[in-house]
């Protein structure tokens, strides 16, 4: 079986978990985090190279107060306790996202994180943060202006190199839980050639067998990138 060799991922579903549970909606926050560094470690195993989740959006400013501090409150904690999570596991982990729109002290601890794994030789773990996928292309727009380059030197390539996920290649797989089949916003330059993968599973309920029968699901779709399948006996 072929694996992809980047997966992203919409954690869609913590809230509604919690709550058909009978339990407040950060509950299902903490569960969905939790089931962040289990995912990381089946990936890593079972061969994937990148992993690109959607933690916090552009758009998730909007929810209550009380639901977005114990957000960032959980991020905090989140970014503390991933650097030993990131040495464990060999993982280099970078946040994609508007990082100038969090507090200073998650800047700060962003900056460790990335700082303290990048020399890590085994899953590539990006998160993406205040993050949203029109916000990221407007400010690679402002950069290529602010460069100086001439428009007929803007290539897919330049854009690309200009983006949050620059170095990065694009996801093979995204697969959005819950049962919501949009984008939300997410890597929308990025998935142009990526399979869709979708669960009615909420995230804390995704498991190691969910990710294998995407993976499984994966494989049957023949990616042609714009191109047309030759028939058996057809003349190239």
């Amino acid at each position: 079986m072929k694996i992809p060799q980047h997966v992203a991922i919409i954690l869609d579903g913590n809230g509604r978990w919690a709550k058909a549970k009978g339990m407040p909606r950060n509950y299902g926050h903490v569960q969905g985090a939790k089931n962040v560094e289990r995912i990381c470690e089946d990936a890593y195993h079972m061969g994937i190279k990148y992993l690109t989740v959607y933690a916090f959006s552009t758009e998730n400013w909007r929810r209550s107060r009380d639901e977005v501090d114990a957000l960032m409150t959980l991020l905090r904690n989140y970014m503390k306790t991933c650097v030993k999570t990131a040495k464990k596991n060999h993982m280099r982990v970078r946040v994609i996202g508007d990082k100038t729109g969090l507090a200073k002290d998650i800047q700060d601890s962003i900056a460790n994180l990335e700082r303290e794994s990048r020399n890590q030789d085994g899953l590539n773990f990006t998160i993406a943060i205040n993050y949203g996928s029109r916000d990221e292309i407007c400010r690679a727009v402002k950069k290529i202006a602010e460069e100086g380059i001439r428009p007929e030197e803007i290539t897919e390539e330049v854009i690309s190199a200009h983006l949050d996920t620059a170095g990065i290649p694009d996801p093979d797989l995204l697969i959005r839980t819950s049962g919501e089949q949009r984008l939300s916003n997410y890597l929308m330059w990025q998935l142009a050639y990526t399979e869709f993968y979708f669960t009615d599973l909420p995230w804390p309920d995704f498991s190691k067998e969910e990710l294998s029968k995407a993976i499984e699901k994966y494989n049957q779709r023949e990616r042609r990138y714009g191109g047309v399948k030759e028939e058996a006996g057809e003349e190239s």
